[in-house]
């Protein structure tokens, strides 16, 4: 199963200047709760606004450089090499950015959403990739605001219909 997982405001912004334009602690909890354990892909850009690989799961990085090397992470240059190294896997989760995100649309077969309500500047957006009628929200949690997490929030999943 292919899973996108990513959080966005309002405008669908998903980041500025390749960080997070919010801190939401629980958010960040979220995210490590249900990928853990489970491959994650993103494209070089989003691995290297991070940094490092994340613990706990493996790290794929895709990206058109035959060259590119990152300690402690797999890399991959094509979709079909990704499926075929994640064939076995029960959940594949996709993490970015927004050319991955558009480019592997099609495959997707669950949404993890973390839908902020409220309004950032960014620099970054989720594309206008999804046809919401071909999914059903199958989950819906209002996350707390509170000082630590300062903005309503809902984490939403949804599945392909």
């Amino acid at each position: 199963m292919i899973s996108f997982i990513w959080a966005m405001d309002e405008n669908g912004v998903m980041g500025k200047d390749n960080t997070l334009p919010w801190r939401i602690p629980e958010d960040l909890k979220f995210f490590k709760e249900t990928t853990m354990g489970h491959p994650i892909v993103m494209g070089r850009k989003t691995y290297e606004s991070i940094g490092k690989p994340l613990p706990g799961r493996e790290n794929i990085i895709i990206t058109r450089d035959k060259n590119y090397k990152a300690a402690g992470c797999t890399v991959v240059h094509s979709f079909e090499e990704l499926f075929e190294r994640a064939k076995n896997e029960e959940e594949l989760f996709i993490t970015g950015g927004a050319e991955i995100f558009e480019q592997m649309m099609p495959y997707a077969d669950k949404l993890y959403v973390t839908a902020i309500q409220h309004s950032f500047p960014g620099d970054t957006f989720f594309p206008d990739v999804i046809e919401w009628e071909d999914w059903q929200l199958i989950s819906e949690k209002q996350g707390d605001k509170n000082e630590r997490n300062p903005y309503e929030y809902y984490f939403r999943i949804y599945k392909r219909r």
